[in-house]
């Protein structure tokens, strides 16, 4: 590559194949990380709008009975649907307490499950963010040690014909830094966001289980 072309195409054309391999692997996984960042970003704002809604049933309904999953919107039916049917399982003499942790435990299982499937493919990023550094610096240090060889069997140790060579190597590490960095922030942000997903469905499932509880134990038509 002549010094006064570099350029990003042909940094990559002209590099080593070994080298091309680690950019191409580093920018599919860059273009992967942007994919699920687009995909938790729908799913994380429809789930927020579904546990809002949730909260909302459980708090306005004055008495919780066999049809109110009908009321919950998607996964959080299935967590409402578990929770009145644990509540007509009479465990014999209960407290009040332990009645409402058993639903609230049984609930909790399964809206854990739901809350494991928003976060699939979230380890993926973090595994992105911690070894695409490495990977680039491998591709670099393979560039300059093909550089090297180069300079070596020409004889020709400029810095016009080093440069090349060497720029070719560090983009290798540049792009793993591009891989790594959004990757990082991104597995930051959905881990914090699905904790407070978590945190918001607990305490509607706290609610929930605190009605269900209250109506077993006064005798509220159910």
């Amino acid at each position: 590559m002549h010094p006064n072309n570099i350029s990003i195409e042909r940094m990559f054309l002209d590099a080593d194949p070994v080298v091309q391999g680690v950019m191409i692997i580093l920018l599919l996984a860059s273009v992967l990380c942007w994919a699920i960042f687009i995909e938790k970003a729908v799913l994380f704002r429809k789930a927020a709008a579904t546990l809002r809604t949730f909260n909302t049933a459980v708090t306005e309904s004055s008495a919780i009975n066999r049809d109110f999953s009908a009321h919950c919107p998607g996964f959080t039916a299935s967590v409402a649907k578990v929770g009145v049917e644990e509540s007509l399982d009479d465990a014999g003499h209960e407290t009040r307490e332990a009645y409402r942790g058993r639903l609230e435990r049984a609930m909790s299982s399964v809206f854990g499950t739901h809350i494991d499937l928003l976060g699939r493919r979230a380890l993926f990023l973090a595994t992105v963010g911690s070894v695409s550094p490495f990977i680039g610096l491998l591709g670099t240090v393979w560039g300059i040690m093909h550089s090297f060889m180069g300079i070596a069997a020409s004889g020709e140790t400029s810095l016009a014909v080093v440069a090349p060579g060497i720029a070719e190597a560090l983009f290798a590490t540049a792009i793993g830094l591009v891989a790594a960095i959004p990757a990082v922030i991104g597995f930051n942000k959905i881990s914090s966001i699905l904790k407070a997903l978590t945190k918001e469905g607990m305490i509607t499932i706290g609610l929930l289980g605190n009605k269900l509880a209250k109506q077993h134990f006064t005798g509220t038509e159910r």
